[in-house]
């Protein structure tokens, strides 16, 4: 099922609504990793490398979290019936 799922995201066979969420997805990635990189850049104090777990933590785990929970609760109203 995971393989099938990303074989469509992949090979862009998502509807125009998926395609959305996905784009809004990758750009809160890529935003919030541009903002912490200035802000490691523009830190007086310290170390100025980019605060990895910072990224992992308010840019990837916020833009997964949604899709986990609709999989999740997907699989489980698709076994009922």
């Amino acid at each position: 099922m995971f393989l099938q799922k990303l074989k469509e995201l992949c090979c862009g066979n998502l509807s125009r609504k998926a395609k959305i969420l996905a784009t809004i997805s990758l750009a809160w990635i890529i935003i919030i990793g541009y903002l912490i990189w200035w802000n490691g850049l523009n830190n007086q104090i310290g170390d100025k490398s980019f605060s990895w777990d910072e990224w992992i933590w308010f840019g990837v785990v916020p833009a997964i979290v949604p899709y986990l929970f609709y999989f999740i609760w997907k699989c489980e109203n698709a076994n009922k019936e």
